[in-house]
């Protein structure tokens, strides 16, 4: 016979052995979880270790009847640059000032301050996960292709090595960041609607042709992108009057240019109602980015360029550079189209940056410029683009507040 002893430790076996299971299971599962594959290990980090947050609260969205293009720029050497120039790899010749000789760096300090709220800080962390599997393209000549680098420079800090990459496939550049399974993409169109200019680097021709209702051939590489970002004006106004074609690439005809402007424009219009989801795609409208070509418009008596300038311009101003019929095409366009399309008017917090732009410190047709050029500003200042860090920066702050408008989080 059974001892009482023995039969109540028998029927104690059951517990213990379930109490056993338990524990061991538990131990397997806190083993996994300081696993560096488990995907809360990834998702949280290390126990104890802080890790910035990418939930998007709704503080950090601006308010939505903030006019973030009305403003001013504030002096702030504390939070600014976003970025070091040395410290992203992927800028061109053409934006890296001071690595061209540029004695100050005052440009990089200016901050954008809209008069009646804050622009939300950029976020790199933020914006990779609002990007998470997808893709964002800009779309436009020299330009854009500066706010694509700045987009990539502002981002690129955060992904460890070997965690990114950069590649040229022409005439697209493609940067992505494989744990986010994203990429920032740049696709060289000077025109929107196809031209005689398309080639990713040959492209300076004497006589530009633009054929006006051609953009299959673009909008191909368009199709499906996530987020498209659109800007179209400087090598429109080369001069009043552009070399077109219409229906017949044979027929080229003398157009004026806001003529032209408008029909491209149409064409691009036509082109977006056909092919962009609305409800899974994004479009944006960069408006003209202002060129600093003659002195006398902000300093009357003077006659220079944006060489030698170190301050924005303070009070009301807008230059000749900046032409207000291409601004109500836009507007007239953009008004009528089906699908929405976000227009970023940048131009006016961009007229006033004479101190920003690469003068003498960028590059000329692919070559940075002789020892004899720098000496004669006034003949090759560049005007018209912009060193890295600066204004683009910027641009892609107001762009980054725009999406985090739209981003919806997921537990």
């Amino acid at each position: 016979m059974k001892t009482q002893a023995a039969v109540k430790i028998q029927s104690l076996f059951p517990v213990l052995l379930a109490s056993l299971l338990v524990l061991g299971t538990a131990q397997l599962v806190f083993d996994c979880l300081k696993s560096r594959k488990s995907y809360v290990f990834q998702l949280y980090g290390k126990p104890g270790k802080q890790r910035k947050s990418v939930f998007v609260l709704p503080e950090d969205r601006m308010d939505e009847s903030c006019n973030l293009f009305e403003g001013r720029w504030v002096w702030d050497n504390v939070s600014y640059p976003l970025y070091k120039e040395n410290s992203c790899p992927y800028l061109v010749k053409q934006t890296t000032c001071l690595k061209n000789g540029r004695p100050d760096s005052f440009y990089q300090n200016w901050r954008w301050q809209p008069h009646a709220c804050k622009l939300p800080r950029f976020d790199p962390l933020k914006l990779l996960d609002i990007l998470r599997n997808k893709r964002l393209m800009f779309i436009g000549d020299s330009v854009q292709r500066a706010q694509f680098e700045s987009m990539v420079c502002l981002v690129q800090s955060v992904i460890p090595k070997g965690k990114k990459s950069f590649e040229r496939i022409p005439p697209r550049k493609i940067f992505k960041a494989k744990e986010y399974n994203a990429s920032i993409e740049y696709y060289w169109a000077p025109f929107i609607v196809e031209s005689n200019s398309d080639h990713a680097t040959n492209h300076t021709v004497l006589k530009r042709l633009v054929n006006l209702d051609s953009i299959s051939k673009h909008g191909k590489s368009w199709e499906g992108v996530d987020v498209l970002v659109f800007e179209s004006y400087v090598w429109w106004m080369y001069k009043p009057q552009i070399n077109a074609t219409y229906g017949s690439v044979d027929n080229v005809q003398e157009y004026n240019v806001t003529k032209a402007y408008r029909i491209a424009l149409e064409t691009w219009a036509n082109w977006l109602e056909s092919n962009i989801n609305p409800h899974l795609q994004k479009v944006f409208f960069m408006s003209m980015s202002p060129t600093h070509l003659w002195s006398w418009e902000w300093k009357p008596g003077s006659n220079e360029n944006c060489f030698n300038e170190s301050y924005p311009i303070q009070g009301s101003y807008w230059g000749t550079g900046s032409n207000l019929a291409i601004m109500k095409i836009i507007h007239d366009i953009l008004r009528d189209l089906k699908i929405n399309v976000t227009f970023l008017n940048i131009t006016q917090l961009s007229e006033y940056r004479k101190d920003a732009h690469t003068t003498v410190f960028g590059e000329r047709r692919g070559k940075l410029l002789t020892k004899e050029q720098r000496a004669a500003p006034k003949n090759f200042a560049d005007c018209i683009h912009w060193c890295l860090p600066g204004v683009p920066d910027t641009w892609n702050e107001i762009l980054f507040a725009y999406l985090l408008q739209s981003y919806q989080n997921f537990l």
